[in-house]
Order: C-alpha cells, then sequence, then structure tokens
C-alpha cells in the first residue's frame, strides 16, 4: 500500500504581477520523488469588496503535472489586477487505477495581484490611439469646481490648489490609483467655438490657466490609462509632471512616456519665431483627464463663472471601466 503523502508547508509566493505568480512550497523528499500532480485551489479572499469582473464560470481548482518549484500559474485564471487572493494546494500520486493519492491540504496563503506593467500599459497605449481622433487647438486647461471648494483654497490653503491621491477609477490595474498625487485638470473644447464646454457636472465656477504654464519643455507627459463607463466616448488619462519632480520620478519607472510634440492625445509646438505663439492640441474623440503632479496657485490663472447646467451626473470618482469593452480592454485582468 502506498505510503500517505506529507502536508505541504513553508508555502512562498512569489514573481506576482497582475495576471500570473509562481508558488512553491517544501516536501519531504520522499514525496518529491513520487508526486505526479499537484493540485492548486485559488480564490478570491472575502470580505471588501468584490472584484466583480472576476469571471465566476473558471474553476477555481488546477491540477497540474508535478513540475520543479517554484511553479508558475498564468493563464488558468482571470485573475485580476491588485487583488487580493487566498491560495493552498496538495500534492498528489496517480495511481494505476487513474485515483489519486492526495496528500491533507496546506495552510491557505494570501497574496495580492500587481498593477499593470509597462507591457500591459503598452498594449493599452495603442488601444487608446485608436480612438484618439485628430487634434484640436486649445489654449487653457481648466478645472470646475463649487465656489467652497475655490473659497476652502483661498482661505485654508494659501490660494494653492493642492495634489490628491487619485481614486480608483478607471481601470483596475492602473499603477496611479491610490498612489500618485495631483490635480486633476481639464482640456476638450468644443468643435465648433473651440473653447471649453459652457456647462460641467462638477460646479459653475472654472479655474483656467494658459496651457503654456503647465505644458512646456520643462515638463514630461505620461499615458497612464483608457477606460469606458459603459458608454460610448472613452476617458484617457495623461499625467503631466515637471522634469525631476518627485511625481516625475514615480511615472518614469511606471507609465510610459509620450513625445511631447508628437503624440495623438497632447500635444506642445514650441514657437519657431519671435512673436509667435506656441501650439497647444488635444485629441478630439475622448475625454481627456489630465493630472499636474504639483500644486497650482489660483494666481497663475483667473477663476470664472460658466454658464449653463450644472446638476451633478455621475462623474468618474471610483468609477470602474466596463469589462466588456472590446475598444479599451486588454487581454489581461481588468
Amino acid at each position: 500500500m502506498e505510503t500517505a503523502l506529507s502536508t505541504p508547508h513553508n508555502i512562498q509566493i512569489c514573481e506576482v504581477t497582475c495576471d500570473s505568480f509562481r508558488i512553491g512550497w517544501d516536501m519531504t523528499p520522499e514525496d518529491t520523488a513520487k508526486a505526479t500532480h499537484f493540485f492548486i485551489d485559488l480564490s478570491r479572499k472575502e470580505g471588501g469588496d468584490p472584484n466583480r469582473f472576476k469571471h465566476r464560470d473558471v474553476p477555481t481548482k488546477l491540477v497540474a503535472k508535478a513540475v520543479p518549484l517554484p511553479m508558475a500559474v498564468r493563464g488558468h485564471w482571470f485573475l485580476s489586477p491588485r487583488t487580493e487572493y487566498c491560495v493552498a494546494v496538495q500534492t498528489a500520486v496517480r495511481q494505476a487505477d487513474g485515483e489519486y493519492l492526495v496528500s491533507e491540504w496546506s495552510r491557505v496563503v494570501e497574496f495580492c495581484t500587481g498593477d499593470y506593467a509597462m507591457d500591459h500599459l503598452k498594449q493599452l497605449l495603442g488601444k487608446a490611439k485608436g480612438s484618439a481622433g485628430r487634434l484640436l487647438k486649445f489654449s487653457v486647461f481648466y478645472r470646475n469646481q463649487h465656489p467652497d471648494y475655490f473659497q476652502y483654497v483661498r482661505t485654508e490653503c494659501g490660494g494653492l490648489m493642492r495634489p490628491a491621491m487619485k481614486d480608483n477609477s478607471g481601470s483596475h490595474g492602473s499603477p496611479i490609483n491610490s498612489k500618485l498625487q495631483g490635480v486633476f485638470l481639464s482640456c476638450n473644447t468644443e468643435f465648433d467655438t473651440g473653447l471649453p464646454p459652457n456647462d460641467s457636472p462638477y460646479g459653475p465656477l472654472r479655474f483656467q490657466i494658459p496651457a503654456g504654464n503647465l505644458l512646456n519643455h520643462n515638463t514630461n507627459l505620461y499615458f497612464a490609462d483608457f477606460y469606458c463607463m459603459y458608454t460610448a466616448y472613452h476617458y484617457v488619462v495623461l499625467v503631466l509632471a515637471p522634469a525631476g519632480s518627485e511625481g516625475d520620478n514615480f511615472c518614469h519607472s511606471s507609465l510610459p512616456l509620450l513625445d511631447l510634440t508628437a503624440n495623438p492625445f497632447l500635444t506642445y509646438i514650441p514657437s519657431q519665431k519671435q512673436g509667435e505663439e506656441s501650439l497647444f492640441c488635444h485629441a478630439s474623440d475622448v475625454i481627456l483627464e489630465v493630472l499636474y503632479t504639483e500644486p497650482i496657485h489660483l494666481e497663475q490663472g483667473s477663476v470664472v463663472k460658466i454658464s449653463g447646467h450644472h446638476q451633478m451626473s455621475q462623474t468618474t470618482a471610483n468609477a470602474k471601466k466596463d469589462p466588456s469593452c472590446k475598444v479599451c480592454n486588454i487581454s489581461v485582468g481588468r
């Protein structure tokens, strides 16, 4: 009769990405020699906000032929980025009658998947380029808010709009979510006027600043995300960071760098002659969300009242992207 297998112990998880990981554990030399298969049980950690994008029809148990450890686990589940999982393992010996002699399950260990890697972001960037449309001229960045916001900035912040932590809206795996601080700005304009829209769901006051104050040869531009929220239009998130700043250092290692003078989203062409103005353009077919990583003083621009409708509609705060959209999803976790 086959002797019982010992319980796997000292479970170790390493080389975790947004959609894969490696797992290893300790076994006795006797078990290592005779094990023919490994059983791996993976499930999303219970509690907290459920990951609504995990495919529920995918089996949680993987049966794999025994290989040298640590073994790579990828492609067997639709793992989601930045998601906590629980995993346990069994070792097994397949017997002549096809049945398995199995060990007890190991203790459960927990781990969290990572952000999109640079390769994943470049895939997303490629998709975003196909939706950008033609470039339109613009002259100001702007931020729409309620009067209370600007009053707070003046009285409590010395007139500085200070960077705030990026929320978890958009792609679940975007490296800037809950990690990079900045001031969100817009630059989209109306087709017929070339000016910012007159209405806004964010408030009846608009801070606007000349584009060249923020977008110039001392600034680096990065691509951070491309997503939609069950709508026909799409959002592109860009990061503007002064060269050498803390935000720039973060983005340099985490996000694709864009050429300021030649990209499909946001461009700056410096003036070629004295007295000539620099040219600034934005993509026409996507909504740009521009995160500027440094404080902005109200005195650098002006606060004006805008007309139109100001009822709060659905905003992008912590909104997740549509996992079924073929335009803005890539072939890894959402």
